[in-house]
């Protein structure tokens, strides 16, 4: 294979049997369950990176369980995890601080393109009589329940539409083949195209367990402040880097080695 059909068909990994399909990526029907929550602020502060900023006055998570049975490239899938509301210049928005799902294609992409911070695991969203119920396993420990009354009264449409249209940001971290981080940059994204099928809201609960490779219990449940369970058709946009965490270093290094080039002339 010659050098320029390597770099045409370098789409992702393997070369010639790529992990995912080519975007954009549509999703149909999408369904969520949000149980957003107070936790501890502190522990909050230690995991969102700067230059991103958290509420202090109001240090909450927002834990998602989602359903996606129509997705363009990815088929049929469940994910789960923990977004983080945060503001960037000024700009609200959500941190994805974990997601764990159960189909490959999604991982990969998610993680290549975007930096999505995904891990294989066992969600589920599902009715069970009245109650909407999510479940995250890692294994074969539970570690994730959330609860919610099943469409107990229809939410507020205008917030929750715009709260899934505000910017989106991920910590993309790529390393060099000798382990040191070749990428690590934040990415800045969006939804688009955004049709709101529906949206409601009723009383909701949600348990953490201890897991020391699905540490969602880091951020512990102090208080379910609201819950919001909608169906949308969105589509996933691509991304922008909005900072680059090895952009100073770099500027440090090359100022070094062209000071140390004088001064060796």
């Amino acid at each position: 294979m010659r050098e320029d059909e390597v770099r045409e068909r370098a789409f992702s990994m393997p070369l010639t049997s790529p992990a995912f399909a080519p975007g954009p990526y549509r999703f149909v029907n999408r369904e969520y369950l949000i149980i957003t929550y107070r936790t501890d602020p502190a522990r909050l502060r230690a995991l969102v990176p700067e230059p991103l900023k958290i509420d202090e006055r109001q240090p909450l998570v927002k834990y998602e369980f989602i359903r996606m049975p129509d997705s363009t490239g990815f088929g049929d899938y469940t994910e789960s995890g923990q977004v983080i509301p945060v503001s960037f210049g000024g700009r609200k928005g959500s941190y994805t601080h974990c997601m764990f799902l159960d189909d490959e294609p999604p991982i990969a992409a998610g993680r290549e393109l975007w930096g999505f911070p995904k891990k294989l695991a066992s969600p589920s969203l599902r009715t069970e009589i009245d109650t909407l119920v999510g479940t995250l396993d890692y294994g074969p420990v539970r570690v994730a329940t959330g609860t919610m009354g099943y469409k107990h009264r229809p939410a507020d449409h205008a917030a929750v539409l715009a709260s899934l249209q505000e910017a989106n940001y991920l910590l993309k971290i790529i390393p060099h083949v000798d382990g040191t981080p070749r990428i690590c940059e934040l990415v800045e994204y969006y939804l688009e195209s955004v049709a709101l099928k529906g949206a409601w809201t009723g009383p909701a609960a949600l348990d953490f367990t201890s897991h020391a490779l699905a540490p969602v219990a880091e951020l512990p449940v102090l208080e379910v402040v609201s819950a919001v369970h909608l169906v949308a058709d969105l589509t996933l946009g691509l991304g922008t880097v909005v900072h680059d965490y090895l952009e100073t270093p770099r500027r440090k290094i090359l100022k070094e080695n062209t000071h140390d080039y004088a001064y060796a002339k």
